[in-house]
């Protein structure tokens, strides 16, 4: 059995079954299975994960009786099998049936002969296979073609117009650019630049921060001395556009209220200059140990970590605080070019009940900033039911702040995850008493 195709399938197996995050198990696999090309693994993962629903509708199109009852393994397997035929030009039609075949004698016992079978059908059939027709129901033909759940479709049509949606819904299919944050307290991104092309990379300079790389090409980014020594971390350039937009300074005492996995706490502390104080909390203890262990591999010492639930505020922080970040737990539409399965979230009554959190969030989070202080919002999502109207709401009861900047990051128009940042400003002492 090919040890390619056998990672890919723990992998889908993973995602599906436990609902384990793609990129956590992706990692994790390829490094147990040490299949002998990572590459093709992560290729044949992620686009069966991004065109899980255009491929079931395959699937239905192509099983004599549909394939609403079939089991979870032979549904991944005729996914790979489909994909294979359908987007890999590399892999000849026998192989990806002939391999496909042989997973099902592993997993699939007593079904291969069912999985050649309809492999073959969709081979002779696959042209006659039509997508739902557009002009009676564009939701689901966006939603069948691209692989989202009907109500992302219809939440993105609700804001944008067809072929802008249409972009957008594309480009979360889209692999997107590996980038590192050059760690300005040993290096600068200069420097940085050329250390990565001296070890093979090819990288160009980001186009919203300074201190960002874009790894074009290149290979064990985070298995290298340069990475062991601190010298850069991996972010998205969105994500590191929230640090810039907060501006600390050397000597701020800084609060980043949902701080795990802590890449903007480390980003932050490194435009402090190391020279200050930065509070870094979360809900989960379990999570501010990677907090620590990144401090440590970048040699920040000046980012303070504890447990704390958000939503409540800390007595002892009140009014403490140049700057405050609340980076908010959100639906996370932004990221699906990095994390499809978020494609498939069903709307369920706890996403519906996300900005009334949200909200609650920021409103004890804004009591840490001084008078004169910034208080930072953002989310890694597209929904205005989760930004705007979040910072909107937030203002109007809390007419001390007011509404700097905000900005829209859009993976088809910036190249991006998709990020939402407000900056807001609370009013020096003298402005809120009025005298």
């Amino acid at each position: 059995m090919d040890a390619n195709r056998k990672t890919a399938y723990f992998v889908l197996a993973d995602v599906e079954s436990k609902k384990s995050y793609s990129n956590l198990a992706l990692n994790h696999h390829i490094i147990c299975g040490k299949p002998g090309s990572p590459a093709f693994v992560r290729e044949l993962v992620y686009g069966v994960l991004e065109n899980k629903m255009l491929l079931d509708y395959m699937i239905d199109r192509t099983v004599p009786d549909g394939g609403a009852k079939l089991k979870t393994s032979d549904r991944i397997v005729l996914r790979m099998g489909i994909y294979q035929l359908e987007h890999m030009k590399s892999v000849p039609e026998y192989a990806a049936v002939n391999e496909s075949v042989e997973l099902a004698k592993r997993f699939c016992r007593g079904r291969e002969g069912f999985i050649n079978a309809n492999l073959r059908a969709f081979i002779k059939g696959k042209y006659a296979i039509s997508l739902p027709d557009r002009s009676e129901d564009e939701v689901r033909y966006l939603s069948v073609k691209y692989s989202y759940e009907p109500w992302i479709v219809e939440l993105w049509l609700g804001q944008y117009n067809a072929d802008f949606t249409e972009e957008l819904l594309k480009a979360g299919n889209a692999a997107p650019d590996l980038v590192v944050r050059a760690n300005s307290l040993k290096t600068t991104s200069e420097d940085m630049i050329q250390s990565l092309e001296a070890n093979g990379c090819v990288v160009e300079k980001g186009t919203l921060c300074d201190d960002a790389i874009h790894v074009k090409k290149g290979s064990a980014i985070i298995d290298n001395k340069l990475y062991k020594r601190g010298m850069y971390s991996i972010q998205d350039e969105a994500s590191m556009f929230v640090a810039a937009m907060l501006d600390p300074k050397p000597g701020d005492t800084v609060m980043d209220v949902c701080a795990a996995p802590g890449g903007k706490s480390m980003a932050i502390a490194e435009r402090m200059g190391n020279d200050g104080r930065v509070v870094a909390s979360d809900v989960y203890i379990r999570k501010l140990g990677l907090i620590n262990k990144e401090a440590a591999r970048l040699g920040i010492s000046i980012v303070e970590t504890r447990t704390w639930d958000a939503t409540r505020v800390d007595s002892e922080m009140v009014e403490k605080a140049d700057k405050v970040l609340v980076d908010a737990p959100c639906t996370g539409l932004g990221t699906i070019r990095r994390k499809p399965e978020i494609k498939y979230k069903k709307r369920t009554a706890d996403i519906d009940s996300l900005p009334t959190k949200q909200l609650q969030i920021l409103s004890a989070s804004s009591k840490y900033v001084k008078p004169g202080g910034t208080l930072i919002y953002s989310t890694c999502t597209i929904n205005p039911n989760e930004n705007q109207k979040v910072t909107g709401e937030f203002i109007k009861r809390n007419p001390s702040f007011a509404k700097e900047e905000a900005i829209q990051l859009m993976p088809n128009v910036n190249g991006t995850d998709g990020f939402f940042i407000c900056k807001m400003r609370r009013a020096e002492a003298l402005a809120r008493t009025g005298l």
